[in-house]
């Protein structure tokens, strides 16, 4: 059951600014009150967003800013372990973080841009 919203939707990005498997958009979000960066990228169509922590051990993933696929852009690849995520869901699918999967962030597209949806667990990092 997905978590009460307790803002309302955040602005990320233009819709155009995620291209089909490119470069995600970084974001800055407070996880149970702690900060954290995240991300959003498009695969199939569709806009997810992650928080940028790996399943196995609790480090940011991207190779480079906003690079988080792997060479063939298939899948979200951690680049300090090598865990491999379905894009889509967020689970892993090979790597040390077993059963494990990256914490989601819902995302919802309107007159091409982008939002994000808080949650009690996941807060804007800069409120008004």
């Amino acid at each position: 059951m997905p978590e009460q919203p307790i803002a309302p939707p955040q602005r990320l990005c233009a819709s155009a600014d995620l291209p089909e498997r490119g470069k995600a958009v970084s974001f800055d979000v407070l996880q149970w009150r702690e900060p954290v960066r995240a991300f959003a990228l498009r695969f199939e169509g569709q806009a997810v967003a992650y928080l940028n922590r790996c399943a196995h051990v609790p480090t940011e993933m991207d190779w480079q800013e906003g690079e988080f696929l792997d060479g063939d852009k298939r899948y979200i690849m951690c680049s300090i372990h090598g865990a491999v995520y379905d894009p889509l869901s967020g689970r892993c699918l090979m790597g040390p973080c077993t059963r494990g999967r990256l914490t989601k962030i819902e995302l919802t597209e309107r007159d091409g841009e982008v939002f994000w949806h808080p949650t009690a667990d996941t807060r804007p990092a800069f409120e008004d």
